[in-house]
């Protein structure tokens, strides 16, 4: 049996369930600090494309908050980043919370991260075999560049991964993710310099 089809999910589950269980001190100061921060609401949702482009909702620490501007216009989002916000995402806690999206199956640990909707009639069909496998919380696109590599090489990324899907690769990325981390090299959108959304071209 191969690893992707066998191996793969009980190795998500029980990873996941370990580091939760690892990181459950971080996740309720997390959490309650939301809460008073976002006055009750700790945590984010957003619709996302899972695999073979099956809709599920997101799950992430809130970091940001709803303010807009006078024409009912959410700012942007270093504007909306609150001070509590800003420190969940510095360590990459705001993550923490899509281990239980993959509990449920709707990620994995290691795959293409999850984009809008609004994305896909811009993708190629080579770029479209991003959904063949399932999103995931990191992947080989975030360990090789992230915002500092366009676009185009990013879904060249991602589709190198389905490709060439092993556990010695997500073993691989597992560990180079969790070194950026340490090292903080911005697993995390960089503030300074946010992705360009994709339009298709880039």
């Amino acid at each position: 049996m191969t690893y992707q089809s066998f191996w793969k999910r009980p190795t998500d589950i029980f990873v996941s369930l370990l580091i939760l269980t690892l990181t459950s001190p971080f996740f309720i100061l997390t959490w309650l600090g939301l809460v008073v921060q976002n006055r009750g609401n700790a945590f984010f949702f957003q619709k996302r494309p899972g695999l073979r482009q099956e809709p599920f909702f997101i799950l992430k620490f809130k970091t940001m908050n709803d303010k807009k501007d006078v024409e009912g216009k959410l700012l942007p989002d270093n504007q909306r980043l609150t001070v509590f916000g800003k420190y969940v995402r510095k360590f990459s806690l705001d993550e923490l919370p899509q281990l239980i999206n993959v509990i449920k199956g709707e990620m994995s640990l290691i795959g293409p991260r999850p984009l809008l909707f609004i994305y896909i009639p811009l993708y190629s069909t080579e770029q479209n075999r991003r959904h063949e496998v399932r999103p995931g919380i990191t992947g080989w696109a975030q360990v090789n560049g992230r915002n500092s590599i366009s676009w185009t090489r990013k879904f060249e990324l991602d589709v190198e991964y389905v490709d060439t899907m092993s556990f010695a690769l997500d073993f691989k990325i597992f560990w180079m993710t969790i070194l950026k981390i340490v090292k903080r090299e911005g697993i995390n959108q960089s503030e300074a310099r946010p992705m360009e959304p994709f339009n298709g071209a880039n």
